[in-house]
């Protein structure tokens, strides 16, 4: 008889659904369900070890960068193999997750200047100990996002400005142990390229020169990370001042590489270090005071904070009288900035002094010191005083010049000047001459004082009358004859009226 199977009622048979596979088979499978890794999200790439969104292929002798890539992959590290070019279509499709990239140690020596284009949130970029030798145009600028770039030990000789165009987020950028000459140092100083660099290693390259002028006027904490050591540099006192205020305010870029900071002195062919030029022919450098201002009286003067500390809110400056500066001081003269700067308006000859700045730093505190100068005088006031002494010394000069012509070139009006001179003979043609003619004393004519014969002589007309410009003093007569009266020499009748004639 065949055997009776028992049939289970139906609210009493287990499920399918709800069983639960057990052995190491259904572990394996339950893991790949959850794992990003699992059908619904690619496969791992052969020679890589894959966990969640991280993807390591390094030291797997590869030559290419494996494909397909998973779309949310994370971190690539693609370190020690041999990957010699990255092209453009590595990463064929858009890696919207990818924030690191690791690439040394390949020997990779051409990097596309599309190679970028499908990962735009990388933040960590690593292609150091490479074979790069040069930065092309336009190299990194897909990269907007990118905070640390490392590229050191390569052979990099020559850097385009443009290469790190729109890295607006840049923070570290690694470039010692190249082959570079010459830098673009005004990336640095014009401040809109780089706006966030906090770190530039640019140690162990060719540089010769670098403007110690301008690399002095970055801020504090820049230059607390801008690495220069071992570097052939040119020994100059500009340069030693840079690296010696450094030192002093222990930035780390001086004080922890004091040994390989050096520089070729003029005729010498062995290398001396930086900071040991204080007083050392042919240079004798001389030590630089901190930090000094120069303003005059009246002027508004803004103190910088100058700190070696990022981003510090908590500080607070100390006048040359003691007093603590929290925000306006005095009547509104002194005034605290909300970027810790300390604005002087109106300066008087006692705001003169030495003003400390107080920062309370992520580690310790710092200290720093601005001297204000305050000239006696207004900006323009060494000009006007100039200008007034000139204007008074030239007056007399010309005083003297003019008071000189007057006294020895002015024409003589004395009478032995003139005493060869004769009057004007009368002419034979005027019958008034004829008439009014009278015949001249001699003896009395000698006696004449100079001045009439002066007046007479220099205004006679053609018929012997004295024209209109004054009438001339009667000459004095001595004897027994009475003084003649002067008559009106523009009228004929009163010539013959008043003149006596002689017989």
């Amino acid at each position: 008889s065949t055997p009776r199977v028992p049939i289970m009622p139906p609210s009493r048979q287990p499920c399918a659904a709800t069983r639960v596979p057990r052995g190491p088979l259904s572990l394996l499978l339950a893991l790949s369900l959850l794992s990003p890794w699992g059908s619904a999200g690619g496969s791992c790439p052969p020679r890589c070890v894959c966990a969640s969104n991280l993807l390591s292929c390094s030291q797997a002798n590869l030559s290419a960068v494996p494909a397909p890539l998973p779309r949310f992959a994370a971190v690539l590290d693609l370190s020690h193999n041999n990957v010699t070019r990255l092209r453009a279509d590595w990463a064929p499709a858009r890696l919207p997750h990818l924030h690191a990239l690791l690439l040394s140690h390949n020997g990779l020596a051409f990097v596309s200047t599309e190679a970028f284009t499908h990962v735009p949130r990388l933040r960590h970029l690593d292609l150091s100990s490479n074979r790069l030798r040069a930065l092309e145009e336009n190299l990194f600028s897909d990269l907007g996002e990118l905070e640390v770039l490392l590229l050191y030990n390569n052979e990099i000789a020559t850097v385009d400005r443009t290469a790190f165009e729109n890295l607006g987020r840049l923070r570290k950028l690694y470039l010692g142990q190249n082959r570079i000459a010459r830098f673009p140092l005004e990336l640095l100083r014009e401040g809109t390229r780089l706006p966030q660099l906090a770190l530039l290693d640019l140690s162990a390259n060719r540089l010769r020169a670098v403007p110690a002028g301008e690399l002095q006027a970055l801020p504090a904490w820049l230059r607390d990370r801008l690495y220069l050591h071992n570097n052939p540099l040119a020994c100059d006192c500009l340069l030693f001042q840079l690296l010696d205020r450094g030192r002093r305010r222990h930035l780390s870029a001086v004080e922890d590489f004091q040994d390989e900071l050096r520089c070729f002195l003029p005729g010498a062919t062995a290398l001396v270090r930086i900071l040991d030029l204080a007083g050392r022919l042919p240079l004798n450098c001389s030590r630089a005071q901190e930090a000094v201002l120069e303003a005059h009286l009246g002027d508004s003067v803004t103190l910088g904070c100058d700190s070696r500390w990022q981003g510090v809110r908590g500080r607070h400056w100390v006048t040359p009288g003691g007093e603590r500066v929290l925000g306006d001081g005095g009547n509104g003269s002194v005034v605290l900035l909300a970027n810790g700067s300390l604005q002087l308006r109106a300066l008087r000859p006692e705001d003169a002094g030495t003003y400390s700045c107080w920062v309370a730093g992520p580690l310790l505190n710092e200290t720093i010191y601005v001297e204000l100068l305050v000239h006696n005088f207004t900006l323009h006031g060494p000009h006007d005083t100039l200008n007034t002494a000139y204007t008074t010394l030239v007056g007399c000069i010309l005083s003297v010049v003019l008071v000189l012509i007057y006294l020895y070139l002015t024409p003589c009006r004395c009478c032995c000047c003139r005493g060869g001179e004769k009057p004007p003979a009368p002419r034979d043609d005027s019958i008034n001459s004829s008439v009014l003619s009278a015949t001249p004393n001699h003896a009395g004519a000698a006696r004449e004082p100079c001045g009439s014969h002066v007046a007479s002589g220099a205004g006679t007309g053609q018929n012997g009358r004295f024209k209109g410009g004054g009438t001339p003093p009667p000459p004095a007569r001595q004897g027994p004859k009475a003084q003649r009266k002067v008559s009106d020499p523009d009228s004929v009748s009163s010539v013959f009226s008043d003149t006596p004639i002689v017989v």
